[in-house]
C-alpha cells in the first residue's frame, strides 16, 4: 500500500499559485483558436457535449453547462440558426422532448476548432524538450481529473 505524504495547506496553495496563471493563459489562447474557427468557447463546448451525448435535450445540456435553461435555449437556437446543430423530436413515449444532434456542418465546424486548437498546441509542444513533453504527458490525467466537477 503506497502511504501519501501529508501536504500542507501552504504547499497546496504555493503549487495552485504556480499552476493557475498557467492553466489560464493556457485556456485563453486554446478559446482565441476557437475564435479563430468562428466560433466561441462555449460553441465548441456545446457541440463537443451535443457530439458526445446525441439526442440530449436543452434542459439537461443546461444542467450540465450550469447555465439556466432560458440562456441555453438562446445559445442553441443560435447553433441551430447557424446550421451546426438540429432538433428532433423524441421517437420514445414522451413526443414533447426535443433532443439535440450535430449536423454534418455542425461537426465540420467542431473538428476545424479541434484541429486549429491542437495545431496550436501542438507547435508549442514542440517547443519543450522531451524530458519536459514527457512531464506533460504525466500530468494530463491528473489534469483532467483536476477539472471535473466532482
Amino acid at each position: 500500500m503506497n502511504a501519501v505524504a501529508p501536504v500542507s495547506t501552504k504547499d497546496i496553495h504555493a503549487l495552485a499559485d504556480v499552476l493557475r496563471p498557467a492553466l489560464l493563459r493556457a485556456s485563453r489562447a486554446l478559446r482565441r483558436e476557437a475564435q479563430r474557427a468562428g466560433a466561441s468557447a462555449l460553441d465548441a463546448q456545446l457541440l463537443g457535449v451535443i457530439k458526445k451525448n446525441a439526442g440530449i435535450g436543452v434542459s439537461e445540456l443546461a444542467d450540465r453547462e450550469q447555465m439556466t435553461r432560458a440562456s441555453m435555449s438562446g445559445h442553441v437556437k443560435r447553433l441551430q440558426h447557424a446550421g451546426w446543430i438540429e432538433r428532433a423530436v423524441g421517437e420514445d413515449a414522451d413526443k414533447r422532448r426535443v433532443g439535440l444532434s450535430l449536423t454534418a456542418q455542425g461537426g465540420k465546424a467542431l473538428d476545424a476548432i479541434r484541429r486549429r486548437r491542437n495545431d496550436w498546441l501542438a507547435a508549442r509542444l514542440l517547443r519543450l524538450s522531451a524530458a519536459d513533453r514527457a512531464t506533460l504527458a504525466a500530468a494530463a490525467d491528473p489534469l483532467a481529473r483536476l477539472a471535473e466537477d466532482r
